[in-house]
């Protein structure tokens, strides 16, 4: 049978290495060591590359989406490179339980797998939908507890790391705290039982040791990314968004991980409300949600209180923002949270912004370009931008369309483009020259 299941048993947990693909390096760099801390052999995936686009092309039907093209392909090239013992593996996946295909990677993993000849190898769905279930991973609450901090301290660093790295008087300062703070927060999750307020005195002080770097007072032009969770995140899927941003004179600005996991559990209770379905389940989605939001207002605070850096919106008042544009039952494809994030960063004073979209994910292209427009009409100098990420993709295409963003985001503002690129001072000239004949400025 092509794409059978094999299980991930007891007897497995003592001497197969788990391999995870990667998408939030800080973050699951961290993830991976409370996997370990609870008996599970580890590794995060770093392979990226041509490779990996070819692998996925060659084992995943071209019509699949993109992520999980990437995904599968990072996994199969990591196995074919002959670093790892392929009966000695096993593959975890996150699985949603939603509509989508993030639902159906596993069964597009096992169908690759069994083609490529590893129909052996275990895949460990990591869900708390009760979707799958193997003897030898188990989802406990301690193990969700120390994921849940995991994925607060990556958007603490990612987003003390954005407002830094643009501004450092010293190159390569921001990076390196960045991975001082994600090994002692890994170690630290893997040596001791952490509890909540060590957890909360760790912020005060990484965004104190933050606040210590040397930057330059100077005005540059803000941009936000937006998108479908995959290629939002991952560099090896937005061909590494971030850095060209920064290496153009921009600062990034991009909404947490914990925004979505919120978003998801949040969906819980609005199915109750809207269709009367799983009481049970919207109490418990309820309490979650509540504590998730404590724990986002306390990293909120530390940052308030300890720095003069911006802190993320509370996702109440994204929740609320996305009122009039968009029902709270559209949930595919990133749902009412995508426009409520191009809204969130709007509301912060982010008029620019990158909405990453993958080839394959028809509801993200309604969520996002489809609410481009009226986003737009009611915030007429705001730019938005969708940029297509798919094997086919050329690099050149889609910086230039983030050049000529930026351009328009630069005179907009009344900022020259500090990059050293003849070609975004180029647009940004032709933007002066569009403004001067009463033509618009958005892209």
């Amino acid at each position: 049978m092509i794409g059978s299941k094999v299980q991930f048993t007891e007897d497995m947990k003592k001497d197969y290495t788990i391999l995870i693909p990667t998408m939030l390096p800080m973050h699951f760099k961290m993830i991976a060591q409370i996997l370990t801390r609870h008996g599970y052999k580890t590794e995060l995936l770093e392979n990226c590359g041509q490779n990996v686009k070819d692998c996925g092309l060659k084992y995943v039907h071209n019509d699949t989406c993109y992520p999980a093209l990437l995904v599968i392909g990072q996994f199969l090239d990591a196995i074919q490179s002959g670093k790892y013992d392929s009966h000695k593996v096993a593959l975890m996946l996150t699985q949603t339980g939603g509509g989508c295909r993030a639902s159906n990677y596993i069964a597009l993993l096992r169908k690759a797998l069994e083609k490529a000849g590893y129909g052996y190898i275990p895949v460990i769905s990591l869900n708390i939908s009760g979707l799958e279930e193997n003897p030898g991973f188990k989802l406990t609450l301690p193990l969700i507890r120390g994921m849940i901090y995991a994925v607060l301290y990556g958007d603490l660093l990612m987003t003390l790391r954005n407002q830094c790295r643009p501004y450092e008087i010293e190159p390569g300062t921001t990076d390196v705290l960045c991975d001082k703070w994600t090994k002692y927060l890994a170690d630290e999750l893997f040596d001791k039982k952490v509890s909540y307020q060590d957890v909360k005195k760790n912020y005060a002080a990484i965004v104190r040791d933050f606040d210590r770097i040397g930057r330059r007072q100077e005005k540059k032009i803000k941009v936000g990314i937006v998108g479908e969770i995959f290629v939002k995140f991952s560099p090896l899927g937005n061909n590494n968004l971030e850095d060209f941003l920064v290496s153009q004179g921009a600062e990034v600005s991009m909404p947490g991980l914990i925004d979505f996991c919120m978003y998801c559990i949040y969906n819980g209770v609005v199915d109750t409300k809207l269709y009367g379905i799983g009481k049970l389940k919207c109490i418990g989605s309820r309490v979650v949600y509540q504590i998730m939001r404590k724990m986002q207002n306390d990293l909120i605070a530390a940052i308030r209180q300890n720095s003069s850096f911006t802190a993320p919106t509370p996702i109440e008042h994204t929740r609320k923002l996305v009122s009039g544009y968009i029902g709270m039952g559209t949930k595919m494809g990133e749902g009412w949270l995508l426009p409520a994030e191009m809204l969130e960063l709007i509301d912060s004073g982010v008029n620019n912004i990158v909405c990453a979209q993958p080839f394959g994910c028809l509801p993200n292209h309604i969520v996002g370009k489809g609410m481009m427009k009226p986003i737009k009409e009611r915030h007429p100098n705001v730019n938005i931008v969708a940029i297509d990420y798919d094997p086919g993709a050329t690099k050149i295409n889609q910086e230039n369309r983030i050049k000529l963003m930026l351009s328009c985001g630069a005179e907009n503002a009344g900022i020259m483009p500090q990059s050293n690129s003849a070609e975004i001072k180029e647009q940004a000239l032709h933007s002066q020259e569009r403004k001067a004949s009463g033509k618009p400025l958005t892209v």
